[in-house]
C-alpha cells in the first residue's frame, strides 16, 4: 500500500489539522528518550499531519478518510508514555484526542468520560461532585490522559491496593471505534476487555471509557528513612501486608538514589539512607504511626507538619517513573529497567539482585498488590554503557526469575512477556483490517514467526534524514 498523504489531508481539511513542520514534531513525540536505545532508533520519527477530533463523529471521518487512502494513523494523548508507544514510525496520522475530554457521567463508583480528559481534572471533578477519585494513577497525573493511561499504562499510585490496570473491575467499559471501509462502534466489557487495554492503539480507537472510582481522601504524604536497607524492604512488604491500613503508594529508593537526585530532599539525608515515599489515608495515621513503632524508620517529613525551606511537592512526583525523570536531570547517563520481583520472597530476590547489580542498577521499588499478594517491582535506575551491557544485564535478570518488561523497546510483546496475545492479535484482524493502526508496534501482526532472539526492527520504518 502506498499511502495518499496529500488526498487525505485535502478531506480532512475542514478539521484541526495540523502541517506545520515545528508544531508536528513535537506532537510526533513521547518520552522515548527515557531509553537510549529508542532514543538512537526513533529520534528522527515523524508523521506528515495531525488531527486534533472534537468528537467521535470527527473520529470516524478521520479513520474513514486515512482507510481510503492507505494512510497510517496512531492515536496519542499529551504523549507521556515512555516506551515509544505514540511515535508514528510509518509517518501517516498522528490522532490527538486531546480536545475529546469530556467527563460526561460521575455517579457513585463509576465514571463516564472521554479519552482525552486529563488524570488530575478527572480527579478535581469527581472530588468536587461526590467526594471521589480515580482508583489509581501515573506519575504524570497532572500532565498524562486518561486515554493515554488506559492504552499505555499497567499500574501506577494506587496500585499497592487496587493491583494492576488490567486486573479484573480497574476498567468497566471502553467504546471503540475502528478502522475500516465504514468504521463500528464497539462497546467492550468484560473479558474482551483484554483485547484493547494496554494494546497502544494498535486495534482501535479509544472513544469513551467508564471506569470505577474509589473514595477521596487528603492523603497523607510522607518521607520515612531506614539506616538498613534490608530492613526498610521488610518493613515495605509488612506495611503493604496490613489489611487495616489504606495505602495508595509504598515507594522505596536504595541508597543514594534519594540523596543523589531528589535535589528537595538532598539536605535532610546523608548517601547511605534508604528512603520510603508513602500515601497514607488520614484514618490510618494512627495504626500507621502504631506500625513504625515496631521499626527503625524514621518519618523526616509529613506534608502539612514538617517545614521544609523548600517544599518537596507532591510525594508521587518522586515515584514510578518520575524516579527515572528526577535522575535524569541530574545524570543525563542514567536509563531504567521494569523487573517483576514479584509476591515469592520478594525481599529475597531484591537483595539478590542489589548484590549482583549495586551500584551500576539501583533498586527502586514500587510495592503493589498482585493477584491479591503483596509484591514488589523495580523501576530500577541503571547507569548506561553501552547497549550490549543493557541486554547483558536484562538477561541476568531472567536467569535470576526476575522478568524484564523491557522499557527499550517499542512493540507490545518485547515491553511485555515476549509472546503473542492472542486476543489482542485477533481483534486487530476484525478491527484494522489493513493494519493501519500504530504499525510496527505489534510483532505477531507482522511477523508471527519471531524468536525474540534479538531486538524487532520493524521493516516499514520511515527512515532518517540524511
Amino acid at each position: 500500500m502506498t499511502a495518499n498523504i496529500e488526498a487525505a489531508i485535502s478531506a480532512l481539511s475542514h478539521l484541526d489539522i495540523d502541517t506545520k513542520p515545528a508544531s508536528l514534531k513535537a506532537r510526533s513525540r513521547d518520552f522515548f528518550w527515557y531509553s537510549p536505545v529508542l532514543k538512537d532508533r526513533l529520534d528522527h520519527v515523524m508523521a506528515d499531519f495531525a488531527v486534533s477530533p472534537k468528537s467521535e463523529a470527527e473520529v470516524i471521518e478521520v479513520l474513514k478518510v486515512c482507510y481510503a487512502h492507505d494512510v497510517p494513523v496512531t492515536a496519542r494523548g499529551t504523549g507521556t508514555g515512555n516506551y515509544g508507544q505514540a511515535m508514528p514510525l510509518a509517518g501517516g496520522c498522528v490522532l490527538h484526542l486531546n480536545q475529546m475530554n469530556a467527563i460526561k457521567d460521575i455517579s457513585p463508583g463509576r465514571l463516564v468520560v472521554e479519552p482525552g480528559a486529563l488524570l488530575k481534572d478527572i480527579d478535581a471533578a469527581t472530588k468536587a461532585h461526590s467526594g471521589q477519585e480515580l482508583r489509581m494513577f501515573s506519575s504524570t497525573w497532572a500532565t498524562a490522559t486518561i486515554g493515554g493511561f488506559i492504552a499505555g499504562g499497567s499500574g501506577g499510585v494506587g496500585s499497592v491496593h487496587w493491583g494492576a490496570l488490567r486486573d479484573v473491575g480497574n476498567i468497566i467499559r471502553l467504546r471503540v471505534v475502528t478502522m475500516e471501509e465504514e468504521p463500528q462502534i464497539i462497546e467492550i466489557t468484560g473479558e474482551d476487555l483484554h483485547r484493547v487495554s494496554h494494546a497502544y492503539g494498535t486495534n482501535g480507537i479509544i472513544t469513551e471509557l467508564e471506569i470505577p472510582l474509589a473514595a477521596a481522601y487528603d492523603w497523607e504524604e510522607l518521607f520515612v528513612t531506614f539506616d538498613d536497607f534490608e530492613e526498610a524492604l521488610r518493613y515495605s512488604y509488612d506495611l503493604a501486608s496490613c489489611d487495616g491500613l489504606l495505602l495508595k503508594l509504598v515507594t522505596l529508593f536504595e541508597p543514594p538514589i534519594a540523596h543523589d537526585y531528589f535535589q528537595r530532599v538532598k539536605p535532610h539525608v546523608t548517601p547511605e539512607k534508604t528512603v520510603l515515599a508513602l500515601m497514607v489515608a488520614p484514618q490510618s495515621m494512627p495504626g500507621f504511626e502504631t506500625h513504625l513503632a515496631h521499626w527503625s524508620g524514621e518519618v523526616i517529613y509529613r506534608k502539612g507538619h514538617t517545614d521544609w525551606p523548600r517544599d518537596p511537592g507532591l510525594i508521587f512526583e518522586y515515584g514510578w517513573n518520575h524516579t527515572t525523570l528526577r535522575a535524569l536531570k541530574v545524570d543525563p547517563s542514567i536509563t531504567y529497567l521494569q523487573v517483576g520481583i514479584g509476591t515469592e520472597d520478594p525481599v529475597g530476590r531484591a537483595l539478590r539482585l542489589r548484590e549482583e547489580f549495586s551500584p551500576e542498577v539501583l533498586l527502586h521499588i514500587e510495592v503493589t498488590r498482585q493477584n491479591g499478594k503483596v509484591g514488589f517491582g523495580s523501576l530500577s535506575l541503571v547507569k548506561f554503557t553501552t547497549e550490549e551491557r543493557l541486554d547483558e544485564i536484562v538477561r541476568i535478570h531472567e536467569a535470576m526469575g526476575a522478568p524484564n518488561f523491557n522499557p527499550h523497546r517499542y512493540t507490545l510483546e518485547e515491553g511485555g512477556r515476549q509472546s503473542v496475545d492472542a486476543r489482542q492479535l485477533e481483534f486487530k484482524r476484525q478491527a484494522d483490517p489493513k493494519g493501519l493502526l500504530n504499525p510496527g508496534k505489534m510483532i505477531a501482526w507482522d511477523d508471527p514467526d519471531w524468536t525474540y532472539d534479538r531486538m524487532y526492527a520493524w521493516p516499514g520504518m520511515t527512515k532518517a534524514a540524511e
